[in-house]
């Protein structure tokens, strides 16, 4: 049975309460471990571990249509950071086609989606504001929250439309 809840991009699972969640399927592009300076922690620095179940491409995910109830879309938010910024490692990157890369990101995801699946999307708008995210995505947002110390990080919650139940409205206002 496939487990129900993807995360396509879930560099080191940072957000999740349950890192080793049974329900989801936590996949990247990359598998990486680096040690991170960081004065809070104890010896000066911290591991920062990127080990997905499965590698995989958020462009292109490995799945059939309609696979999944919930998909988390966590896609990196940096263009100008360079590759060997903490925060790079930390996040991931994008590229310079990073619009055509995001779009083709939702449209996977949505793809992978179930008619009425949640997709919960996650961006921070380091360097790009969301308002230019948004219009990448097939399908309206229904509700969003901003948090984060400058209010620049967005949880946006999408709902994939089920066409068979816009057929049935449509026969019934036919018929009214």
């Amino acid at each position: 049975m496939t487990k129900p809840v993807l995360d396509p991009c879930c560099g080191s699972r940072m957000f999740w309460f349950d890192r080793e969640d049974d329900r989801a399927v936590f996949g990247d592009i990359r598998q990486e471990v680096h040690e991170l300076k960081d004065k809070s922690s104890s010896g000066g620095s911290r591991r920062l571990v990127i080990e997905p179940d499965q590698i995989m491409d958020f462009r292109s995910l490995p799945f059939p249509d309609e696979t999944f109830h919930l998909v988390v879309f966590d896609p990196p938010h940096l263009v100008g950071n360079g590759k060997t910024g903490w925060l790079a490692k930390k996040y991931g990157k994008l590229g310079v086609h990073w619009r055509d890369d995001l779009s083709a990101g939702f449209r996977e995801c949505f793809r992978v989606l179930r008619p009425n699946g949640v997709l919960i999307f996650k961006w921070n708008e380091h360097e790009i504001r969301v308002s230019e995210i948004l219009p990448l995505a097939p399908e309206s947002p229904l509700f969003g929250n901003r948090c984060g110390k400058t209010a620049k990080s967005h949880w946006i919650v999408f709902m994939k439309s089920d066409p068979r139940q816009m057929t049935d409205t449509l026969q019934q206002m036919r018929t009214t």
